[in-house]
């Protein structure tokens, strides 16, 4: 495996400890990578279990590809794992015993300036996940939005208090030439921010280029699209376990696996339910699970990592 895709996998035993994988499993990695997870999951399940890994990023796929033994108990398909259902169903899956979603940018994206999600250097603004299979770019976001839409996503996606203002200079720097690099924005966004707000806490841009990242890929969208999916797909007994690394994200799959364990809502004094409401998943994690401090200081990027996991009734 290349050194650029050399993945620490986040949480790794309470991975294991809630996907419960074991010898005749088929997993699915949605968010391969470069196989960090996978790797350990495929050892859980062998020999006779099936490991899918799906991503969109042909270097990850490249990079999985040399960590694990492709064959006959592994399978890797190219694609969003908002189209789940069609994934499956081209590779010939009948079921899915576990789902692993471990989300965000995977540490190469944000190394390679040159992807431009990163506010670290200087890079054309795109931003897509998959930029082979089109879409719009974050120059497209800033430069063609109304300043309303784009005081919208800053603040939903990147919970950005100085929303409206970075909106509005974004807006007046477009108007002298269109804003097409990383480091254009960073300087844009810094105006912005006032010096106060800029003197603690996290880079001032970050909140922004993670708001354009999730609008670009409709990651909150997709990823709710997937989770669904990935709930018809589980056999009885089986589990999904989600990763995520912002506050949006966590609260997409807490939500998803609330409504799929709602039980019955009628009045207590009915003598039968009329409601109809029949819970599909039992959650496993009544709060989301975190990194240890040992597991932070090995590796910072885990530091905002929260899991969480239900399994199929």
């Amino acid at each position: 495996m290349t050194t650029e895709y050399r993945h620490t996998p986040v949480l790794l035993d309470e991975v294991l400890h809630y996907l419960s994988p074991h010898d005749g499993s088929v997993v699915v990695d949605c968010t391969l990578g470069g196989a960090g997870h996978a790797a350990v999951i495929a050892s859980a399940i062998a020999p006779t279990g099936l490991l899918v890994g799906i991503d969109q990023d042909d270097a990850a796929l490249a990079a999985a590809a040399d960590v694990l033994r492709l064959g006959q108990q592994t399978t890797l398909i190219k694609g969003n794992f908002g189209d789940l259902d069609r994934l499956l169903s081209e590779a010939n899956i009948p079921y899915v015993d576990g789902f692993l979603f471990d989300l965000g940018v995977s540490s190469p994206q944000l190394d390679f300036v040159e992807r431009g999600f990163s506010y670290k250097g200087n890079a054309p603004l795109d931003m897509r996940m998959d930029p082979a299979a089109g879409g719009i770019t974050a120059a497209d976001v800033v430069n063609s939005y109304q300043e309303s839409d784009l005081a919208r996503v800053i603040r939903e996606y990147g919970e950005e208090r100085w929303a409206t203002r970075i909106a509005a200079f974004i807006v007046a720097a477009r108007a002298r030439r269109p804003v097409t690099s990383t480091s254009e924005l960073v300087d844009i966004i810094k105006s912005a921010v006032p010096a106060g707000a800029r003197a603690d806490g996290p880079h001032p841009a970050r909140r922004t280029f993670q708001a354009l990242r999730i609008e670009v890929n409709r990651e909150l969208e997709v990823l709710e699209q997937a989770l669904e999916s990935a709930v018809r797909w589980l056999v009885p007994g089986g589990r999904i376990v989600v990763i995520s690394y912002h506050s949006l994200e966590d609260r997409t799959a807490k939500q998803v696996f609330a409504r799929h364990a709602q039980t019955c809502t009628c009045p207590p004094d009915l003598p039968v339910c009329v409601c109809g409401v029949v819970p599909v998943l039992r959650v496993l994690t009544r709060r989301a699970v975190v990194p240890t401090p040992e597991e932070v200081e090995r590796n910072p990027r885990s530091r905002s990592a929260k899991l969480r996991a239900a399994e199929k009734l």
